[in-house]
């Protein structure tokens, strides 16, 4: 059994990554390889819309056609037996870094039919993990929870499962007093680091336990 994390996030020790690790330890709990990847160290585009992948009897139908360090990442997705997504929400949706791998995932495995099909080959759990430094009010008021909809929908109608965890008003920085950001409570913002965040680790947790139940 093999999960592969996908780190949307600029960071590697913070919110969106610890989420991310938390998820891995529970599927490497029930006995599965894990990975994580950063999409920050990958050096790749967004879709081109060549549609070399909607082409008729082309060699990439139903798949990427383009060449860079997104391809072999996308190649091993297609093997695993567990996928994590994760991301901060920023100016209202997931990181570009984020948005441009989604593009390359989803689109080849989109098919042109009405209603849209899957070209994916099998079925594929996906746990997906989103951080905000909003608050869930804030976040529902902005809309934010409508891009966590979209993605959680989009991604089980091509891989046919698909849940999320949202982790709210996180701790944006070390030092709040470093940083111009009188709109925050550092002292509300680091009692929820200590007494919050903790249970949305073990959420995460949970949720890697159930992305391989029954493989």
């Amino acid at each position: 059994m093999n999960v592969i994390a996908i780190n949307g996030s600029p960071r590697k020790r913070w919110n969106t990554a610890t989420l991310l690790e938390k998820a891995l330890e529970g599927a490497a709990s029930k006995g599965a390889a894990t990975e994580m990847v950063h999409l920050y160290d990958l050096n790749y585009k967004g879709c081109t819309s060549c549609f070399s992948c909607k082409l008729k009897n082309g060699e990439s139908y139903g798949k990427c056609a383009m060449k860079d360090d997104l391809t072999p990442l996308l190649s091993r997705i297609a093997t695993v037996d567990g996928l994590l997504l994760g991301t901060p929400i920023y100016v209202g949706t997931g990181t570009g870094e984020m948005r441009s791998f989604l593009e390359r995932l989803v689109f080849p495995n989109l098919a042109y039919t009405n209603p849209p099909t899957s070209l994916f080959p099998r079925k594929l759990r996906v746990g997906l993990i989103f951080t905000f430094g909003a608050t869930a009010e804030q976040a529902s008021l902005m809309g934010f929870d409508k891009h966590v909809a979209m993605t959680q929908g989009l991604m089980a109608r091509i891989f046919g499962e698909a849940a999320s965890v949202c982790s709210y008003d996180t701790l944006q920085f070390d030092d709040y007093e470093k940083y111009f950001a009188p709109r925050f409570d550092p002292s509300q913002k680091l009692a929820r680091r200590r007494e919050v965040f903790p249970q949305d680790c073990d959420e995460a947790f949970a949720m890697g336990t159930r992305l391989i139940a029954g493989v």
